[in-house]
This record gives structure tokens, C-alpha cells and sequence, in this order.
């Protein structure tokens, strides 16, 4: 390094790719792949006698960096450090110049709200200190985090089973969706009737339905006989129209998005987890090659629960409407969104960097994933500065013999920002209603039908990602920076399963809540929890003394573990067998799942009598091409997926394609696809087929090996050895690129 120059130390590859190309010869920008100090694995690493001293260690697998940070920062004038604008970023940057010796003089703090040629040289030339609230909030966090998942684990370990883990924040994710789960199992329906009519005009044509709503007052139908009265009353006679009332229905756009609504928009349009959701939006943050352009970062700040606009990014949305738009599909003034009062509001709310640059524009140059969400981001802040839609609505009540009967009808006027983008939805919403003749007070009609219908109310709905992700911002549980790893830990380790985009407790799950519950209900405890991410804000705000808040958790919670280990003396929890379809063809009896040393199993429950057990595997659609029986997807004994033909070495089929449920036109077999994330498009795996399409076509990296051999020698084909590194890389650099510990 030059004498004279500058080093800027961020989180990532990428990152330091983006800010390198915006800053002179004079800096020098390296990465520091996240954190590259932090509490032991091997033992608690704090001193709570002693105050709650962490001890950090250097981590063993970042040595080559820090050797190379070290001898970069000492020939270096100044240090900047440029990790990300939160409290993990502050607490990376606060490790950075204690790991490196710096003085607080060399050491300058930048943060980037969005990473653009403007705002980092503005950031540059406007470094500051190092905000230590922001670390000891971070601090306090992490400690006490620690001190929850040693002492309480070990716990689990003896009671229930060896290898759990239990988290302060996971466990009230945890109990969220148990709750929920025995609310739909205590729920009782409750029976009502709905009764609609068909009207058919008497004086001109037309005819129109309407669904019964009650006499003077809106009335709830709950039997059959309360129905077939009013069947009774209505048959025959004539109903007359007694309101016909119209108005213009305006409707806002949805503001901006936060980290949290963000997660949950791409759940509902995208089918995106919240962790795959982070790592798009870290890319997109972090910078992107733009053709034409160079390397752009394309969104502000992912982490944030601000709805705050800066007035540029509003003025160029204001711009860009009325020149793609016309002028009367603009709000006509900025739209400022008011931010929930108990929001940190650290950052803008989440919004391309570049309005100029539609989705479209850049496709090219984006990953698939990264263009849609990129899109959703992009529309969703457009629509946030547009004007409202307009709806024609008109509600006609038609009454006979004293029951009202009402038809309701809407359509979009003026689609304003609906032209852009409109806001998902968790839950079914009434439909628009079918298209009214032209009707007026005191027009007469004739029922042609009457038609009756039994409901019962149902249970409240399981949470998806999306929706649980929303509870926990509801309900203070978490922040930002922690929601998608949150809802990823309860689900790998195990205590909530993902069916059909449902999240259900495992019986695992309700085990260890239940204990929970039992001996630990403040730290289960939904409320308490908000309470201790208020006094981490707090402690970030610079009104409480970090150790001071870690001494009043520990001192009821080191009495709560005393108290529960006395209380479960020579107990030990059983967590019940999850009963499988599959009947053992020994004894006849349904078999169960077990866990073992390599994962799970087939077991027959009527063990020792009847010691059968085997594999679990998972049928797949479509036929063996050799033999025409069912595909079995199985896994290797390092963990990776093949399929094969279910009569095994009988047959001698097996491929790491993934069949699908189409067939070939041309010759009828199954159809295949590449393994991995995206839609794939299925070929044709029969070489005397004219549909063939040979393995160097496929889309591979190098040529596949397909041999059953492979599986016994557990050797990987050359394109998913290829395709398995590359994604181990990616992944291991949006890991270390959010450098979050949460």
C-alpha cells in the first residue's frame, strides 16, 4: 500500500467491489467477510461474576484476513470502516479496530444508507467516531443471548434430547406458532346460513343477485329453520329496490417497504423464505454489474423499520410518473407515510437507489431471483408516490315482506397506482360482485331462485413465514435484523415444520414449549420479551447501562434454571413418535419416525417384539425409463439427493435429475430436470427419442455422471460438484457479507 493512502474495510467481496470502483487510487478497499472476532464455541465466554466481561477470540478461519487487514491498515494514513449502518455493523467495525490496534484517531467510521457514487463520497468525506451505544447494545444482545442458549441447552440435553438448542427470541417464535396451533385444536365451530336470491326485473329486462343481510338491522342467520322462514315469507312475492346508493371508493397506495413487510410480500408474490429474501436484497444492496452502467448498488438499506423518503428519492419518483405516466397518475405531493412510534427509524424505508432504472432495463444484467424482487421493490415505492385508485361502487338493497336483501358492485374508475403495483394479501377478500343492471328506487322484481347454504366458522389460519414474520412485528418480538433468521433457526432445528407453506409445531416443538412454559415463563413470554428488545433500544439510545440491563435478566433467570432443575429432577421428557402412513410388512402396525445417529427413520413401534425398520424415502411423480415403476428420491450417505428406481439394484436406475410430472410428447417417458433452485425447463432423457437432449445441452456446468456406482462411492457427478461449490461459496459469502450474529 502506498504511503499517503486510505483502507476501507467492509463485510463483503461485493460490497468492496461496488465502493472500489467509486472511490480514487488513493483508497484501497478490502473485505472483512463479516465478523472476525467473537465468543468461544467450546465455552460461554462470559464472566458474569465478574460483570458480564465477554471474552472474544480471534475466529480460527478468518486468520489469513486478519494477518492480511493487519499488515494493510498498518501502512495505511487512515482506516475507514464501512461495515453496515446497524448495530452488528457497528459492533464488526468496533472488533475491527480493537483486532487491528487501531487508535481512534486512525480508525474513522463511514456507514452507507444506499451504496452510490454520491453517497459514499459524501460518507467519506464525513467520517465520525464509532458509536459505542450502538456496540453495547449489540453487546448486550449477543451475551445475552449466550448465557440463554449455554445454561438452558444443557438442560434440554438431560430432559429431553441430547443436541437441542434453545435461543431467547426462537422460543417465543416457537410458542407462537404452538399457540396457535392448539387454538385451531380447542376452536369449536359454530354453525350459520347464508340465504342469496336471484331477482329477476318485472317492468324490463335484467335480473341481478342479492344476498340476504337482515330486517331493520343486520341479522346473522344461525339454523336451517330461521332460513326457512324467511324462504316462507319471500316465495312468491314481490321484492322492490328501496336504496340504490353510488359513490367513488378511493384507496391508497401501500407505502414503502420495511425489512419486515419486505419479508412478508415476498413470501405471499414470490414464494421467497425470509432468509432467501435477506440475501437477494444484501446483493442488490451491495451492488450489481448494470450493462451500460457499471457496478450500481441498486436498493437502499435492507434492514429497516423506517417508512421515511428523502426528499431527492421522492423528487425523481415524482419525475418519473408524470413522464411514463401523465401527470394525473401522480399524488400531486409527496406522500409522506407516518413510521410506527416504537420504530428505531435508523434508515429510509427500503427503495431503488435509481428510479430511472425499471426492472426491465436491467433484467438482463440481474439474476432471476434478484430481478423479481428487485421489481417488487422497485413498483412497491412507485406505487407508494402515485395517486389513489378510484372504484365505482354502488350497494342496491331490495326488500321483501320487511327483509332487506343486498347486491353490491365495484369497479375501477381510475387505476392510479394499481398501473404499478398492488399489495398481497394473507386472506381471501370479498369479491368485487357481479355487474348491476341500471337500477332505481322503486323497481320491482321476482325471486327465480332462492338458493340456502350451511357454513360453520373456521379456525384461526396457521402461520405462513409471512404472517409470522408480521406477529413478531406486531407484537415487539425481534427486529429487523432478526426476523429471518428467526424464522429459519425454529424451523431447522426442528421445533416448526413448513407444510404446504403452513407452519405446524413439531411434536419436538411442543416438548420443549411445554417445558418452556412450565419453568421458564418469562423468558417464553411473549410480552417480556417485547420488554427486553425496549430496553436494547434503550441501551442503543444511550438510557441504560448495558450490564446493568444483562444483571436484572440474570438474576431471575439464573433462579428460574435453579428452580427447573430441582423441579425435573429424575424426570425426562418423551417426545411422542410422529406416526407414518407407512405399515410395517411384518407385524401390520403403522410405523413411526425415529430419530437416530444419521437422521431420520422407518421404525415399527412394536419394538422388541417387532425390530423392523427402514429408510425414509419420498416418491416422486413420474416412471422409471427402464421399467416403468415408481421413482424414489434418496440420499446418499453425505447427504445428497438422487433418485431411483424404487426395485433399486434389481433395476440399476438412478440419476441426480429430478423427475417431473410431464411426459415427453414425442415418446411418453417421464421428463427430468437439473437439480437446484429456479424452474428448470424438463428434457428428455431417452436417447433413441428424437425429444433426446444430451447432457452437455442440460445446462451443466461439465459433463454429468449418472452411473449407480457414484452413489455406493459416494461420488458426486463433475456438474454437481461444480454446482454443490459454487452454491457452498454463495452461500458462505451472504453469510459472512451480513456478518450478523443474531
Amino acid at each position: 500500500m502506498a504511503k499517503g493512502s486510505n483502507l476501507v474495510i467492509v463485510e463483503s467481496p461485493s460490497k468492496a467491489k461496488t465502493i472500489g470502483k467509486y472511490l480514487g487510487p488513493e483508497y484501497v478497499v478490502k473485505a472483512s467477510m463479516g465478523h472476525l472476532r467473537d465468543l468461544p464455541k467450546s465455552t460461554m465466554g462470559v464472566d458474569i461474576e465478574g460483570g458480564f466481561v465477554p471474552e472474544y477470540v480471534p475466529l480460527e478461519n478468518k486468520a489469513e484476513i486478519i494477518s492480511d487487514l493487519r499488515k494493510a491498515a498498518k501502512a495505511a494514513d487512515t482506516v475507514y470502516l464501512a461495515t453496515d449502518p446497524d448495530r452488528e455493523g457497528e459492533a464488526i467495525s468496533w472488533h475491527l479496530r480493537e483486532l487491528l490496534g487501531l487508535s481512534e484517531e486512525k480508525a474513522r467510521r463511514v456507514t452507507f444508507n444506499e451504496i452510490t457514487q454520491r453517497v459514499v463520497t459524501e460518507s467519506i468525506q464525513s467520517p465520525r467516531d464509532i458509536n459505542t451505544a450502538l456496540v453495547d447494545a449489540q453487546q448486550a444482545r449477543r451475551v445475552l443471548d449466550r448465557i440463554v442458549g449455554y445454561q438452558l441447552s444443557p438442560l434440554l440435553w438431560k430432559k429431553v434430547r441430547r443436541g437441542l438448542s434453545a435461543g431467547r427470541v426462537q422460543s417465543v417464535a416457537t410458542r407462537l406458532v404452538v399457540d396457535r396451533e392448539n387454538e385451531i385444536r380447542s376452536f369449536q365451530p359454530r354453525e350459520y346460513w347464508s340465504l342469496d336470491v336471484l331477482l329477476q326485473l318485472c317492468e324490463k329486462p335484467g335480473s341481478f343477485k342479492a344476498h340476504y343481510h337482515g330486517e331493520e338491522k343486520k341479522r346473522e342467520l344461525e339454523n336451517e329453520q330461521q332460513v326457512d322462514e324467511i324462504i316462507r315469507d319471500v316465495e312468491g312475492k314481490k321484492f322492490t329496490v328501496s336504496n340504490v346508493k353510488r359513490a367513488d371508493k378511493k384507496r391508497t397506495a401501500a407505502p414503502p417497504f420495511t425489512t419486515s413487510t419486505l419479508q412478508q410480500e415476498a413470501s405471499r408474490k414470490l414464494n421467497m423464505t425470509p432468509k432467501r429474501t435477506m440475501a437477494i436484497a444484501q446483493q442488490l444492496y451491495e451492488g450489481v454489474d448494470v450493462m451500460g452502467e457499471g457496478t450500481l448498488g441498486l436498493i437502499t438499506y435492507m434492514r429497516t423499520d423506517s417508512l421515511r423518503l428523502s426528499d431527492e428519492a421522492m423528487g425523481a419518483a415524482a419525475d418519473f410518473i408524470k413522464s411514463r405516466y401523465g401527470k394525473e397518475y401522480y399524488y400531486g405531493k409527496f406522500h409522506v407515510f407516518k413510521t410506527k412510534g416504537s420504530a428505531q427509524d435508523a434508515h429510509e424505508a427500503i427503495r431503488p437507489t435509481h428510479v430511472e432504472l425499471d426492472p426491465e432495463r436491467i433484467q438482463g444484467s440481474l439474476t432471476k431471483e434478484q430481478y423479481r424482487l428487485y421489481k417488487l421493490i422497485w413498483s412497491r415505492f412507485l406505487a407508494s408516490q402515485m395517486a389513489n385508485a378510484v372504484y365505482d361502487t354502488v350497494s342496491i338493497d331490495s326488500v321483501c315482506q320487511g327483509h332487506v336483501f343486498r347486491s353490491s358492485h365495484q369497479s375501477v374508475k381510475f387505476s392510479g397506482f394499481l398501473a404499478v403495483y398492488e399489495e398481497g394479501k394473507d386472506d381471501e377478500t370479498e369479491a368485487a360482485g357481479q355487474p348491476l343492471p341500471d337500477l332505481k328506487e322503486g323497481d320491482a322484481a321476482i325471486a327465480t331462485d332462492l338458493a340456502k347454504e350451511q357454513h360453520f366458522t373456521q379456525p384461526p389460519a396457521r402461520y405462513t413465514e409471512a404472517t409470522l414474520v408480521k406477529a413478531m412485528e406486531e407484537k415487539g418480538v425481534g427486529r429487523p435484523s432478526t426476523y429471518a433468521t428467526i424464522v429459519s433457526t425454529i424451523q431447522d432445528r426442528e421445533y416448526v415444520n413448513k407444510v404446504d407453506k403452513r407452519l405446524i409445531p413439531t411434536a419436538l416443538g411442543e416438548v420443549v414449549t411445554g417445558m418452556m412454559m412450565d419453568h421458564f415463563k418469562d423468558i417464553i413470554d411473549v410480552e417480556f420479551t417485547a420488554n427486553m428488545e425496549s430496553r436494547l433500544d434503550d441501551v442503543e439510545a444511550g438510557k441504560q447501562q448495558w450490564k446493568a440491563v444483562l444483571g436484572d435478566f440474570y438474576q431471575f433467570f439464573h433462579q428460574e434454571m435453579l428452580d427447573a432443575e430441582a423441579a425435573l429432577e429424575g424426570v425426562r421428557l418423551k417426545v411422542p413418535d410422529e406416526v407414518s402412513e407407512e405399515i410395517c410388512e411384518e407385524c401390520g402396525r403403522n410405523m413411526v419416525i425415529k430419530l437416530g445417529r444419521f437422521g431420520k427413520f422407518l421404525a415399527c413401534p412394536g419394538f422388541p417384539e417387532c425390530k423392523n425398520t427402514k429408510p425414509i424415502v419420498e416418491k416422486m411423480p413420474g416412471r422409471c425409463p427402464k421399467c416403468g415403476s415408481t421413482i424414489l428420491k434418496r440420499k446418499s450417505k453425505r447427504g445428497y439427493a438422487y433418485y431411483g428406481c424404487e426395485r433399486g439394484a434389481e433395476c440399476g436406475f438412478m440419476t441426480w435429475d429430478v423427475p417431473t410430472a410431464e411426459d415427453c410428447p414425442t415418446c411418453g417417458q417421464t421428463m427430468f430436470k437439473k437439480s437446484g433452485r429456479g424452474r428448470n425447463k424438463p428434457f428428455c432423457i431417452n436417447d433413441v427419442c428424437a425429444n433426446f437432449l444430451p447432457e452437455d445441452k442440460r445446462g451443466y456446468y461439465k459433463k454429468a455422471q449418472t452411473k449407480a456406482e457414484d452413489v455406493g462411492e459416494e461420488k458426486k457427478p463433475a456438474s454437481k460438484k461444480t454446482t454443490a461449490k459454487k452454491t457452498a461459496t454463495k452461500k458462505t459469502t451472504a453469510k459472512k457479507t451480513g456478518g450478523k450474529t443474531k
